[in-house]
């Protein structure tokens, strides 16, 4: 359904002047931007994004526009112009909320396979869950999401070390402040956007990203006293809170080796899709000091021997509650295949950092529109 809304604005030969957007929805999503003509200039590029078959390179959305000069206007105004796309963001982040109604934030990395090396971050990106490098960009994207549908209101882009020296760094526009060489840190200045957006009350954070100290991350969320989910591997070290367990050893075992070991801590529980055997352990972090303490949820899904781990706050919600949690990922992950790949996300190619923020923030607005418009559907199954 979704992977066809994009055809139902029309196509590149309608007449430029004609709204793709509820104007309300329009000037309210791009007030934040000062001249009329970058306004409606936002309003044709989603109205591009939206419409026009194929990928969406800036030439391809160019045909949206006026004038013998259009792509030239469209390449300026992405690449080049001067305004801000955290204002949108945050704006789209709040109108999100009051139509979607979601659940949590939702954090999950994104490759972006690039055929060439030219194209902003582009170097080879190593994926834990194949055990292999890809050649292209790597995203990290907030998401809002429910059960029912999924939006992303922010991203960060990671750069390795040579995109961060110049003159490489000068050609492609990124500003000096701009240090996200690894993915942890783009998934905390995430969570620190997060937390300055206090007024999307959206629940608890919930960050399925492979290869990071998750453990670590769930540490620096419970000092900013964020709600948190954080999905964590086997292998990571933690201890048994002897507090909540005295009469269980506190040596340091990873949290695959606490999951296999405490069967007593396990019952059956259902969250909405079905029964399910879980268990949710008290721990601290070997390192810590006093106030670490966490839980270590466990989920065994259709007899699997090995359980998807998470960790989370030790008052946080009930273990039902954050099961349903869990299987927010999955609903981002379907509506990034059937909605934002379908409205351009993955297409910028220029070198321009800000063009890069800039095509996607307009891409998540267009993934919005595109999501209000299935809203009326039944819920799908992740």
């Amino acid at each position: 359904m979704n992977r066809n809304v994009r055809h139902q604005e029309g196509t590149g030969t309608d007449h430029p002047s004609r709204p793709f957007l509820d104007p309300e929805l329009s000037a309210h999503l791009f007030g934040s931007l000062s001249r009329a003509g970058q306004r409606l200039k936002a309003e044709r590029y989603v109205g591009g994004l939206l419409a026009l078959p194929g990928r969406k390179t800036l030439r391809n959305i160019s045909s949206q526009f006026e004038g013998v000069a259009a792509q030239q206007s469209v390449h300026h105004f992405i690449s080049t112009s001067p305004w801000e796309w955290m204002p949108i963001r945050r704006t789209l982040a709040r109108h999100v909320q009051r139509t979607l109604a979601p659940e949590a934030w939702v954090i999950r990395p994104t490759v972006i396979p690039k055929a060439g090396p030219h194209s902003i971050g582009v170097d080879h990106q190593y994926l834990p869950h194949l055990g292999l490098a890809v050649k292209g960009q790597q995203a990290v994207g907030a998401w809002l999401a429910s059960s029912r549908s999924a939006v992303p209101v922010d991203w960060q882009l990671r750069l390795s070390g040579r995109w961060l020296e110049d003159p490489l760094r000068q050609r492609a526009g990124i500003p000096s402040d701009v240090t996200a060489g690894s993915l942890e840190a783009c998934v905390r200045e995430l969570v620190a956007h997060v937390a300055v957006a206090t007024d999307v009350q959206a629940g608890p954070v919930v960050v399925d990203v492979e290869g990071i100290d998750a453990v670590a991350l769930a540490r620096h969320l419970s000092a900013t006293g964020l709600e948190y989910l954080v999905q964590v591997g086997a292998g990571d070290q933690l201890r048994l809170d002897r507090t909540k367990l005295p009469k269980f050893g506190d040596r340091e075992r990873t949290a695959g080796e606490l999951a296999a070991q405490l069967t007593r801590l396990r019952h059956r529980v259902d969250p909405g899709d079905g029964p399910m055997m879980a268990a949710a352990i008290p721990v601290v972090v070997p390192s810590g000091g006093r106030g670490d303490g966490m839980l270590l949820v466990g989920e065994w899904r259709g007899g699997e021997a090995v359980p998807r781990l998470w960790l989370t706050s030790a008052d946080g919600p009930s273990l039902v509650r954050l099961l349903r949690l869990t299987r927010l990922p999955s609903v981002v992950a379907r509506d990034f295949a059937a909605i934002s790949e379908g409205v351009g996300m993955k297409d910028f190619a220029g070198r321009s950092f800000p063009g890069w923020h800039r095509h996607v923030t307009l891409a998540s607005v267009a993934h919005h529109v595109a999501a209000m418009r299935g809203a009326s559907l039944p819920a799908r199954t992740p």
